[in-house]
């Protein structure tokens, strides 16, 4: 993204990582005994709900709305911060991604907005009733609050500081560390693994492998099958139960 970012710039002639593909770590058999590559990097429905509740009895200012927006829609925290009110349709409850935040120095005012990771990263996704309502209170309190600050850029941001500019990565970062900690949660997360999570509950709800690509934004299919095939506690139970249900009369024969 620097070098791309740079070329935009015409700071370079050239992107000299253009063609780089960096190599997939392979899981050897350490790996598996000790389990770290297998940690889950996303929450069961039951430790979203305990985090989301948290935060609505203990978040600081739009952080259930920005929290509920991540393990609800799937966005990358980019594209969330990079959200704007007119990328919002509010009657027909839908979100429209066309741009992502970048901002390497967490210095608030010197952010740059870029176009979506890839081709297919641009869509529209459906809004959660939930969301809408959370959507609707926010933006009453932020045009509340704007009309009382006297300095206040308003570009429009949805999750914006007091001074306008938007929030940045590293905030949100620190106000997710503050409610886990008051979570009996244990899983070392990051606001990445609520992309994750919502890719599980989508599984989980039986949302074709097609849907889940589109949603999340991937251009390949085989980065939606490869990377975000998280099964749920509660999915690998189904799939065992159908199994052996399946399997019910066979089992009672070679049992007697």
């Amino acid at each position: 993204m620097v070098f791309e970012y740079a070329y935009s710039l015409k700071l370079i002639k050239e992107v000299p990582t253009k063609e780089i593909k960096l190599p997939k770590k392979k899981i050897n058999v350490a790996d598996l005994e000790k389990g770290s590559s297998l940690s889950e990097k996303f929450l069961e429905k039951e430790e979203l709900e305990e985090f989301l509740t948290v935060t609505k009895n203990e978040g600081l200012e739009a952080d259930l709305l920005a929290f509920t927006m991540l393990a609800y829609t799937g966005l990358r925290i980019g594209e969330m911060i990079a959200l704007k009110w007119s990328d919002i349709d509010l009657n027909n409850h839908t979100l429209r991604v066309i741009k992502t935040y970048y901002n390497p120095t967490n210095n608030k005012s010197k952010y740059t907005l870029l176009t979506p990771k890839t081709k297919g990263s641009i869509r529209t996704i459906t809004l959660d009733p939930l969301l809408i309502r959370l959507l609707l209170k926010h933006k009453e309190l932020q045009e509340r609050a704007i009309k009382e600050k006297l300095y206040y850029i308003d570009n429009d941001f949805i999750f914006a500081t007091d001074e306008g500019y938007p929030k940045t990565i590293k905030l949100l970062s620190i106000r997710m560390k503050r409610i886990l900690k008051l979570t009996t949660i244990k899983k070392q997360i990051t606001p990445h693994s609520f992309r994750h999570t919502h890719t599980s509950l989508l599984i989980e709800a039986n949302v074709h492998i097609k849907e889940i690509q589109e949603r999340l934004g991937h251009s390949d299919i085989k980065t939606t099958m490869d990377i975000y095939a998280h099964m749920t506690k509660n999915v690998k139970k189904e799939s065992s139960d159908k199994f052996s249900n399946l399997m019910k009369d066979l089992s009672l024969n070679l049992n007697s």
